[in-house]
């Protein structure tokens, strides 16, 4: 029994035209021909097809495939102990791309939407989604979550390079405060605290005086926070707390 191209084709989920080009270079020349010259392939033609294409599911190159079929002496097993050993490495090439990808995605999710190299020109070697997982943990259900979400999900590189600057420019003043000896409750340090809260509200979202006194329990409370501020200067976690303590009871909260 015979097919025809058309058949084997639809048998082997291939196309025609793959059938014709394995005809013309020799890999799959068909068992028999019609009087009008149309393919005919047999059984023994749709065995060479399928253990061609199991070699091809594998990745070996055409000219490869033709030599295990048709080379006496080809080793079949040494042909596939290599292939094994260059899929092994694509395969760990492709674990490290779905890696990066994968970062890209929870980048572009915290709204952290730029280049690496606009990443690195922003933010040097910090990472900005050092606390992406346990922001979410916290907050992920709130109404500023969402909010801070939006935000920062239309910002440029400009943007966050503003957001930088103003961070270190207020970082500056307050270390300056402190070493003129301000007190926490001082006009200057409130002042400085109802910046840094107005900061949230401008770039984040709206930072009431209860959510910033929140926050600034957790300057101190949690070992990271309170090692960010206290590296600026020791003891800046616990005099903005108390500044941000004192503007919010100046403010009536």
């Amino acid at each position: 029994m015979s097919y025809s191209v058309g058949q084997v084709a639809g048998f082997a989920g291939v196309t025609v035209r793959t059938l014709h080009h394995y005809d013309e270079i020799g890999l799959l020349e068909p068992g028999e021909r019609t009087h009008a010259g149309h393919r005919r392939y047999g059984d023994a033609d749709l065995d060479r097809l399928q253990r061609i294409l199991f070699y091809r599911e594998l990745g070996f190159p055409l000219d490869e495939v033709a030599a295990l079929l048709d080379d006496p002496d080809a080793d079949p097993r040494a042909h596939l102990r290599r292939r094994h050993e260059l899929l092994t490495a694509r395969i760990e090439k492709l674990q490290k791309m779905a890696a990066a990808v994968e970062h890209a995605m929870e980048a572009r999710k915290m709204g952290i939407n730029l280049t690496p190299e606009e990443r690195f020109e922003v933010f040097g070697d910090k990472d900005p989604e050092e606390h992406a997982e346990e922001a979410e943990r916290r907050w992920g259900g709130t109404e500023a979550y969402a909010e801070s979400q939006r935000r920062v999900a239309r910002y440029t590189k400009d943007d966050w390079k503003r957001i930088q600057a103003e961070v270190a420019s207020w970082s500056e003043r307050y270390e300056a405060l402190m070493a003129a000896g301000e007190p926490p409750a001082g006009e200057r340090a409130m002042d400085m605290a109802e910046e840094h809260r107005q900061h949230i509200g401008r770039w984040f979202y709206a930072c009431s005086y209860e959510m910033h006194r929140g926050l600034a329990e957790m300057y101190v409370s949690d070992e990271r926070f309170k090692e960010f501020y206290d590296s600026k200067r020791p003891g800046l976690a616990e005099h903005l707390r108390d500044a941000i303590a004192a503007n919010a009871t100046r403010h009536g909260e």
